[in-house]
């Protein structure tokens, strides 16, 4: 990663460190945003540019990308483009009528006739030597353009049904030029890739790193398009095609092939970028054809099982050039439609079987199925201590595999045993237990009984499409008739309004999840099957049946932080919890730099979401670094400890929330010459707060005698809470809390985030002169640390 200018972050921090030394202006709006990157992945040993698009990202600085082996630096800004000046309009046509005919002129020569397309524009408009060229990535490498890029930039400058097509997209209109290098030992796979910017570390994008040779569309390319056109050679096998789709968009792109290799095409778009504010149904929508030497459309897909984005599996007839058709399933299209193809003959797992070992199991394997993919095991990682998801690949003859999933869990476990249709064949087993199935047919039903007492609690937990099985799980609770006491079909974890995407891609949660207790002793069978009828060996699943096992995990957003040093910035703490637990949740920092502080560091009981705020040193050793919040709970005799997960909360289609999650927690914090003065809240804390009362609060600090007056608004209010008053103290701050008498129910407890706006008055004019500013200012200060409060009985 190269070196950021210290220069520009403390030039941009000028004005915002002559404000409360403790704080940060307290607007989130301003992180930058990255909307795509483009190419998004490139080939391990190589060296290359691709361009970055969104909003805020002005006075970028430097790159991060999560992982070892890709560095990159920034080459070039690009405000948004406007419509080009008439001046500028004559230049960019003449300098490319002037690049035209260079190329023309190093065209082979047939029959000494020219062509159509080789024609000069006539009576074009000289342009004025002394007009420069419009800034654009675009034009980057104009001198060294083909005929066809040439024609592409034409449509994109000066072709009116292009342009009314395109619909301007502020989240879209900023460009950043960046240089990628990728080690040739770097591992394959996915990254983080991030701006840093002044103000702060952008969101995260995927960025991949792989191992075939990529190219890169070369527009115009739909369906017979400019047939004069001399025309891009056929890539060679294998390959990854890297392009986007605009609106309206449709890419051809051509390859040799040879009778008899299988090929796997798959495509990923929505991997790359998973969700979409505002588009529907929220991510760009892929589809490919493919097609064969005489023109036959041979092939199509628009996904792969419950996977948007589209798998093609065909072994190929004939030699021949074959092409590939992609665009969106409605025809949309924008800069961030972004996709990455591979065309290969990669070995494609299909089918894994069981999905998961208990830790601490020795030579357990799993048989695994697919194509370019001949019988194989897969032996599982099992270490002890250590249960959760596991991910890894498979290779052959030098090519990598789909990603296979698998889980570690910590309940002895069993496997199915055929035939289990029926309650008289149904599989007996002891509880508690996991059980490795799998739907082995359509209409296929396995059962198992058990012995249960009066008042017990049964958890039946499935896990299947979490790990990509193709299984939409039933499950149905019965007793000794055969009576359905309980049944679920899916279950969805939400949290605070949000539904948490496991893998960042999930958007329907087809596991089943039900906790039942037994009415009476006696003998209870639990039944699972697939709730389309559906079945096959890669229906595979996972299932729990034990007593409540109490738990909890933890989700961070945002994922990238920005804070100059001594000051504060709030952020979100989610809780998923399981299995009945409604505990406090202590939260910390792990290994953090010594003097970073969070405040208000606790999930209160029965909550599933806290606001806290992070107050970081003076300096740190490095920035940006990687933060790590974790939370402690003691259930019974037992402390749990469990690391929290990074998330960016990301809509979907104007109307969903989902939980996204990220590889790391990022921290930039630039030095500061100022520190954090101490605030002490004066009195009980939390802060005992009142149905239908008011509650002064009194903060000591340092005086601050620069400003006249203080204004204290709470941001994300807890409902029926406000601040009503609030005022500048000898010793510090004071301000009055109000709760409404009702709609506030007694034990509510959380932080309030107090945002500080300092009140300025300009000094008076001297008679005769004119006020040089308004008489009062009001100015955004940031924010206090998290005050926590809890409402109690009157």
């Amino acid at each position: 990663m190269g070196k950021p200018s210290k220069y520009r972050f403390r030039r941009w921090l000028g004005m915002a460190l002559l404000v409360f030394p403790w704080v940060l202006p307290g607007q989130p709006e301003r992180q930058p945003k990255i909307g795509y990157v483009f190419p998004a992945g490139g080939r391990q040993g190589t060296n290359f540019e691709v361009l970055v698009g969104g909003q805020r990202l002005l006075g970028a600085l430097d790159i991060q990308v999560s992982g070892e082996g890709v560095e990159a630096t920034v080459v070039k800004y690009y405000r948004p483009r406007r419509n080009l000046m008439p001046e500028q309009r004559q230049a960019l046509r003449a300098k490319v009528d002037e690049v035209r005919g260079k190329r023309l002129a190093e065209l082979p020569g047939e029959d000494g006739k020219v062509r159509p397309w080789r024609q000069q524009r006539r009576n074009a408009p000289a342009g004025d030597p002394a007009a420069e060229l419009p800034e654009h990535p675009l034009l980057r490498n104009l001198e060294k353009m083909t005929l066809r890029e040439l024609q592409n930039l034409e449509n994109e400058f000066f072709n009116f049904q292009v342009a009314r097509r395109r619909q301007p997209n502020t989240q879209l209109e900023e460009m950043v030029v960046v240089r990628v290098t990728i080690d040739p030992k770097a591992p394959p796979g996915d990254r983080e890739f991030r701006l840093l910017t002044p103000q702060g570390p952008s969101n995260p994008v995927c960025f991949q790193v792989g191992t075939l040779p990529e190219v890169r569309e070369v527009e115009p390319n739909e369906p017979g398009s400019y047939p004069n056109l001399p025309p891009e050679p056929p890539a060679r096998l294998p390959v990854v095609f890297n392009g986007q789709i605009l609106p309206g968009d449709v890419d051809r792109l051509a390859f040799q092939a040879r009778g008899g290799q299988k090929l796997v095409v798959q495509v990923q778009a929505r991997r790359l970028i998973p969700y979409l504010a505002d588009a529907v149904p929220g991510w760009f929508q892929a589809t490919v054809a493919l097609f064969d030497p005489q023109g036959v459309e041979v092939a199509f897909a628009d996904d792969y099982r419950f996977d948007p984005d589209p798998v093609l599996l065909f072994e190929v007839p004939e030699d021949g050039v074959y092409e590939l058709e992609v665009r969106d399933a409605i025809y949309r299209g924008r800069e961030d439609f972004v996709y990455r193809i591979s065309v290969s003959e990669q070995p494609f797992v299909t089918s894994v079987y069981p999905l998961g070992a208990k830790e601490g199991s020795v030579r357990v394997q799993a048989a695994v199925t697919g194509w370019n993919l001949p019988a194989t095991r897969l032996a599982l990682d099992a270490s002890p201590g250590d249960w959760g998801v596991r991910r890894t690949v498979l290779e052959r003859r030098g090519l990598l595999s789909n990603e296979v999933l698998y889980v570690v869990g910590s309940l002895p476990e069993t496997n199915e045993n055929e035939p289990n249709n029926e309650l008289g064949s149904a599989k007996p087993v002891l509880l508690p237990l996991t059980i490795n199935g799998r739907i082995d047919a359509p209409g296929d039903v396995d059962l198992y009984r058990f012995r249960g007492k009066r008042h017990q609690e049964l958890v039946v937990e499935v896990v299947a499409r979490t790990l990509r099985s193709p299984l939409d799980s039933l499950v149905r609770v019965l007793d000794a008739r055969g009576e359905v006491l309980v049944w679920n079909d899916d279950f969805s974890p939400r949290e605070a309004g949000f539904l948490y995407t496991g893998d960042g891609q999930l958007t329907h949660h087809a596991d089943s999840y039900l906790r039942v207790e037994f009415p009476r002793d006696g003998v209870y069978y639990v039944e699972i099957s697939d709730a389309r009828g559906h079945g096959g060996d890669a229906y595979a699943y996972r299932l729990r049946l034990s007593e409540p096992l109490p738990d909890f995990a933890l989700r961070v957003s945002p994922s990238s932080l920005g804070i100059p040093g001594g000051k504060t910035m709030p952020f979100t703490v989610y809780a998923m919890r399981r299995d009945g637990f409604s505990g406090a949740i202590e939260l910390g920092l792990r290994d953090a730099p010594e003097g970073m502080l969070l405040a208000g560091g606790v999930i209160p009981a029965g909550q599933d979401r806290v606001r806290v705020t992070l107050t970081a040193p003076r300096e740190v050793p490095s920035s940006p670094l990687a933060l790590v919040i974790e939370g402690k709970a003691r259930i019974g005799e037992t402390e749990l400890v469990r690391a929290a997960t990074p998330v960016d909360d990301s809509m979907q289609a104007f109307l969903y929330r989902h939980l996204a999650p990220a590889e790391e927690l990022l921290l930039a914090v630039e030095k500061s010459k100022w520190g954090a003065p101490s605030v002490e809240i004066k009195g009980p804390v939390p802060v005992p707060l009142k149905p239908g009362s008011s509650t002064e609060v009194h903060l000591k600090t340092p005086p601050r005698t620069w400003i006249q007056g203080i204004d204290m608004v709470l941001n994300d209010p807890p409902k029926g809470i406000a601040i009503s008053q609030s005022r500048i103290v000898p010793d510090g701050l004071a301000f009055t809390v109000t709760v409404e008498a009702d709609g506030v129910e007694p034990g509510t407890a959380g932080n309030l985030i107090v945002n500080a706006f300092g009140i300025i008055e300009a000094k008076p004019a001297k008679e005769g002169e004119k006020p040089a500013a308004p008489a009062t200012r009001r100015t955004d200060l940031g924010y206090l640390p998290a005050i926590p409060f809890e409402v109690v009985r009157r």
